[in-house]
């Protein structure tokens, strides 16, 4: 199992887990002074004016969760509950932004009340040492894995982002039938590049468009690879019975156009997206009933 590969890693053995129990039977009665200890520190930090400020009930409802928390690092239970434990109180914590530094700087002011407590409680012996010893690697280790899965749930807040960004970074809009308009923005790399190429084809089986304009005057930097990116994509469109049209050719993307020797075949260029799409009116040809009918206002 990954709980015990985990926990071997940690070296944390059946003698910690005994070990913390018993600290946990010593501190049962003190668990809440640790939890308000915490809190006196957290007042001297900005957090606490973000969090709880003028919002004592969220406080207490806070405070009583950690008294929680802290029984069942105690109980030492490395069961399926333990660990969803640890993943809710990771879940809260990416949910309010809340920093790492104050997570990990807390757990140690934690820890420092635990031990202290543990020595006002037992004098100094081999005993007494075994105890702090199994509390300081267990609270390592409870530390690492809400520290994990907070990582994991921003992982997961990034892609999903990404994924929406990318929904709306790459439009592939119908102007009038039989045209379609993608105005690219920002930097293009190889994983953007892979997303215009399949919502393009897509788009052109769908709809089945005549016309491709690809609008370049947002695209930031124009290079080797992103001119490579453009022509696979137009060749692409080629393939399908489609004719493509680049917009937005500025005299600084056309120079540096011609500087990398880049081949656009046949593809027609323009210097503005209004040229672009006048040309592909006249491609379509007056007489096409696409080009009366059915007819979008332009996005120009």
């Amino acid at each position: 199992m990954e709980s015990t590969r985990m926990l071997e890693k940690f070296q944390i053995t059946q003698t910690d887990i005994l070990a913390l129990r018993e600290v946990g039977g010593l501190l049962e009665s003190t668990i809440e002074q640790v939890v308000a200890d915490f809190y006196t520190w957290l007042e001297g930090h900005a957090e606490y004016g973000h969090f709880f400020a003028g919002n004592p009930k969220m406080r207490a409802r806070v405070q009583a969760s950690q008294v929680e928390n802290w029984r069942t690092f105690f109980a030492a239970s490395l069961d399926d509950t333990y660990f969803a434990s640890r993943r809710n109180i990771a879940t809260v914590h990416a949910r309010i932004d809340l920093p790492n530094d104050i997570y990990h700087a807390g757990m140690l002011v934690s820890l420092q009340g635990i031990i202290k407590r543990l020595r006002e409680m037992m004098p100094r012996s081999a005993e007494r040492e075994q105890l702090e010893s199994s509390v300081i690697k267990m609270v390592f280790f409870d530390t690492f894995l809400v520290t994990e899965e907070i990582s994991r749930v921003q992982k997961e807040k990034v892609i999903l982002t990404s994924n929406a960004m990318q929904q709306i970074s790459t439009p592939v809009l119908p102007v009038w039938e039989g045209v379609l308009l993608l105005p690219l923005m920002g930097a293009i790399d190889s994983v953007r590049a892979q997303d215009i190429m399949n919502k393009t084809l897509n788009k052109i089986s769908e709809t089945s468009a005549r016309i491709f304009v690809l609008d370049i005057s947002g695209v930031t930097i124009v290079d080797t690879a992103v001119a490579n990116q453009l022509i696979r994509v137009t060749k692409a469109t080629g393939l399908m019975g489609c004719q493509s049209i680049i917009s937005g050719i500025s005299p600084s993307i056309a120079r540096t156009l011609v500087e990398l020797g880049a081949q656009l075949g046949g593809v027609k260029t323009t210097a503005t997206l209004r040229d672009a799409l006048d040309l592909a009116l006249k491609e379509i040809g007056p007489g096409d009933p696409r080009n009366t009918t059915n007819r979008i206002s332009p996005l120009v």
